[in-house]
């Protein structure tokens, strides 16, 4: 993928992510104010393909962009070499969209 593609697709996961980001804190503000217990939480999450839609795209997003971020720092902060650059940050992409994944599935299973 050229650079200009990789740059591009950086700006749109962060278009992606803005809004979740904002919800997200939203509802954490909202259940912590009104002294919600992670039980509670879960029994308002659980079997909800809503939630886990959300926060599936959340997590997707979330392991394309910060992985595209890593590989930019290795390359300008480390010297790192295109080739190791990419390869960090895909295996860095992999383990975020891994654990993520699961962490949804636990929360709306």
């Amino acid at each position: 993928m050229t650079e200009r593609r990789l740059f591009v697709l950086q700006r749109l996961t962060a278009l992606i992510l803005a809004p979740l980001v904002l919800v997200h804190l939203g509802l954490i503000l909202y259940a912590v104010r009104d002294g919600l217990t992670a039980q509670e939480i879960l029994g308002r999450t659980q079997g909800s393909l809503g939630w886990a839609l959300f926060y599936g795209v959340f997590v997707i997003a979330a392991a394309i962009h910060a992985p595209l971020g890593l590989r930019t720092i290795l390359r300008e902060w480390t010297g790192a070499s295109a080739r190791v650059a990419m390869l960090v940050s895909l295996a860095f992409g992999i383990l975020l969209a891994g654990l993520g994944l699961r962490a949804v599935i636990v929360v709306v299973a």
